[in-house]
């Protein structure tokens, strides 16, 4: 599955595609936050290892690999804190040295890795902010500066090691912020162009022959006034000339023979307006004329032959839309037609040969810009061409035949003016003619018949309707149904379900349905009243599902039903009242799906069910403990959908698994109700939604390879009363069959999948 760069609020699959919606302006690939790029078409190999946090730090090994830097626990699914090194093959070594926090910046020289950073151990070595690794073991070696300060940029050039950062003493001997050290002892050397200014650092160090290029947050350095940029004497330390001025922090540099390219926070450096990004005569350190004024910060720069390569926080550069990477022809000044379009910033670029490695915050590299809401394909992952672009964020989604329903926060959508409800085509994302007008957030959409029922925090659905009203659904007109949800501050519904005649709602109200009802009710699919049905939950409600005579609920609450609850409880249907169900949540939880015998929850937790699970959890629907199915999500979970074998996920989240995935992900659903035999293929499974039910029922298998298939219905005695299959050769892959009542009486009934001497069995509930 393609991620998204912002939380994902609503997810529904239809057919053969997923829509989402939620707060996001992208989605793609899921490459992880360090990626090899092609220097030539931007592109990246089919598999090489996801970086599963943030990559502050990349320098080459010198042989086609890359040693990386950063804020990270995982590396292509092999446990590496915050250091690690990729080989050529696109491999994770056994180069482990392990630093127990951020590594901010890393230089190679001969058969040493310097890192520097937040660090106070390496290699199981005590190491302030400083560290040499041998390349080749990975061990921490005896060199030892011991800064009494923070070091955040260091440049080697022969025996030498520069450092800058905001010590005051390092290698033995008080030194202001930068120094030079000893290779191989560690020890400061007499070089000393000391800072002044107030709160006074060196971040930046480039070293290009006999000049020591430095930025940072300085007004003076080198015995002379300078202003966040310098050049300094290799040899005494005393600044140069070559004085351009920054008006804000420079972040990189490259020396291209006359021309010295500069990067950062800033808006006018070498004399001129320059955002961002800038060229500086390397004699006098006037801007030239070149000028691609980014639109954001440019944190990173690398340069191979005539090329320029770009990375940082910008969306446009060079008068063209870039995402956050982009490459210069030095010789015209043009930009590239290289894009790899990152979904969140770039801190770090660095060539070997015909790739840059490219390391930062994002997730994602080679999507494509979605506003709030994107369809994308089941089999592929990859999104589909529909594209409504949305004016604001999405909460809530829903689809009924050819049409999607959309809810949340926008103006315009599908091409159209309308105001935070609509309902757009499947095909070409145009809205329809359909219009409620909600004036405020839509959070929850939910069909029933001809009936579309709407919640959120309006104060007006067409005409006046507070928190929750209904339209129909063919002419788009808001029905006389008008259960007035009210509160001391402003109402609002966050869920809906519906049931018969009964539609459930939940969220932060004190009374509805003429009523007084907190934070939960039942109302009338007909008049609107509240029925007698009242849990009275003592905080707000974010979930609601249905589930036969039993309706889940999951919020902010401690108690509902009667009971102490921690934000997560199962309601009887006919009385209000909480049965002994109770996996007690330790945070709100925001979403629920039930698939069978499993209640899916998402939410903020991290623990639920009597057990450790972090923002998703798969609950037994008799005793409420977690079952064994543990997902292990980095993040909330804010949505849940549920189809075939598949659990979709969404939310804001940036790993799944120890896998990256940002803000959504599709898991494999948790064990089978009656378990086959030991050996049984993890991809074969029957399962089948919705379950129970009344009329009837998708029954989803899923085969490995080809096989001969029959598929039959039986009751509790064992008597055969349906054959849905008999002896058909099916290919492999995933298979529906409709499995319609026709006048059997309610009760369990049992599913039996045979392939050869392999049989699957499930559960199935008929209600009346």
């Amino acid at each position: 599955m393609w991620v998204a760069n912002a939380a994902v609020r609503a997810v529904v699959r239809d057919g053969n595609t997923i829509y989402v919606g939620g707060d996001f302006t992208q989605v793609g690939p899921a490459t992880g936050s360090g990626v090899p790029l092609d220097a030539t078409s931007g592109e990246f190999p089919s598999s090489f290892p996801k970086v599963v946090g943030v990559v502050h730090a990349v320098v080459p090994d010198g042989a086609g690999g890359w040693y990386i830097g950063g804020d990270f626990a995982n590396v292509g699914g092999v446990p590496r804190f915050n250091l690690a090194h990729v080989s050529s093959d696109l491999s994770v070594t056994d180069w482990n040295p392990g630093a127990n926090d951020e590594v901010l910046e890393l230089e190679r020289s001969g058969s040493t890795v310097y890192a520097t950073g937040l660090f106070t151990i390496v290699g199981a070595q005590a190491r302030n902010g400083i560290a040499a690794i041998d390349a080749t073991t990975g061990t921490t070696t005896g060199w030892n500066p011991a800064p009494n300060g923070g070091v955040g940029s260091i440049a080697v050039s022969g025996a030498t090691v520069y450092v800058g950062g905001s010590f005051t003493s390092i290698g033995g001997e008080s030194r202001n912020c930068i120094a030079a050290l000893d290779a191989t002892t560690g020890a400061a050397a007499p070089w000393n162009p000391g800072v002044t200014g107030p709160y006074p650092n060196v971040s930046l160090l480039v070293v290009s022959g006999a000049t020591v290029y430095v930025g940072g947050n300085f007004t003076g350095i080198g015995g002379q006034p300078r202003l966040r940029i310098a050049a300094l004497d290799a040899a005494t330390g005393v600044a140069t000339v070559w004085n351009p001025g920054s008006s804000d922090q420079v972040r990189d540099l490259v020396v291209q023979g006359s021309t010295v390219y500069a990067c950062g926070y800033f808006t006018s450096i070498g004399g001129q307006s320059r955002k961002g990004i800038a060229a500086l005569d390397a004699t006098t350190g006037a801007a030239t004329t070149w000028n691609p004024n980014s639109d954001g910060i440019v944190d990173a720069l690398a340069s191979s032959g005539s090329t320029l390569y770009v990375g940082g926080r910008f969306t446009s550069i060079g008068g063209q839309a870039r995402g956050r990477l982009a490459a210069f022809d030095m010789s015209t000044g043009a930009i590239a037609t290289w894009n790899p379009n990152a979904d969140h910033n770039v801190f770090a670029l660095a060539i070997s040969g015909s790739t840059v490695y490219a390391g930062g915050y994002f997730t994602s590299i080679g999507g494509k810009a979605r506003n709030y809401l994107a369809a994308l394909d089941a089999t592929t992952g990859a999104a589909t061409a529909w594209n409504p672009n949305a004016g604001g964020p999405i909460r809530a989604l829903t689809v009924s035949g050819s049409i999607v329903y959309a809810g949340g926060y926008f103006g315009w959508i599908g091409g159209q003016e309308r105001s935070c409800i609509a309902a757009l085509d499947a095909t070409t994302g145009a809205a329809t003619g359909w219009d409620p007008y909600a004036n405020e957030f839509v959070f929850a959409l939910m069909r029933s018949g001809s009936t579309m029922y709407a919640g959120g925090r309006f104060d007006a659905l067409g005409s006046s309707r507070s928190g929750i009203g209904a339209v129909d659904v063919a002419t788009g007109a808001v029905t006389a149904w008008n259960p007035n949800a009210i509160a001391e501050d402003y109402p609002f519904v966050n869920a809906i379900a519906v049931s018969g005649s009964t539609v459930y709602a939940g969220g932060l109200f004190t009374g509805i349905g003429g009523q007084p009802r907190n934070n939960l009710a039942a109302l009338d699919a007909t008049t609107g009243a509240a029925t007698a049905w009242d849990p009275n939950a003592n905080s707000e409600v974010h979930a609601l599902a249905v589930n036969g005579f039993t309706v889940y609920v999951g919020g902010g609450f401690t108690h509902v039903g009667g009971q102490t609850r921690g934000r997560i409880a199962a309601l009887d249907a006919a009385t209000g009242s909480a049965t002994n169900w109770d996996p007690a949540a330790d945070h709100v939880v925001s979403a629920l799906a039930v698939n069978g015998s499993t209640i899916y929850a998402g939410g903020m937790f991290n623990n639920i069910g009597g057990q450790t699970r972090v923002g998703i959890a798969a609950l037994d629907a008799a005793s409420g403990a977690a079952t064994p199915w543990n997902a292990n999500v980095r993040g909330a979970v804010r949505a849940l959908a549920v189809s075939g074998l598949t659990i979709y996920a969404g939310g804001a989240f940036s790993s799944v698994g120890g896998q990256a995935r940002s803000n959504f992900a599709a898991l494999g659903l948790a064990t089978l109700d009656v378990p086959g035999p030991a050996d049984l293929p993890l991809s074969l499974r029957l399962e089948n939604s919705p379950n129970p039910f009344r009329t009837m029922t998708s029954i989803t298998y899923a085969l490995r390879s080809e096989a001969q298939v029959t598929l039959e219905v039986f009751d509790l005695a064992g008597r055969l009363v349906a054959t849905l299959l008999r002896d058909r050769r099916v290919t492999p892959g995933v298979h529906q069959v409709e499995f319609r009542r026709h006048g059997l009486p309610s009760g369990v009934y049992l599913g039996r999948l045979r392939l050869g001497r392999t049989v699957l069995n499930r559960k199935m509930l008929i209600l009346e």
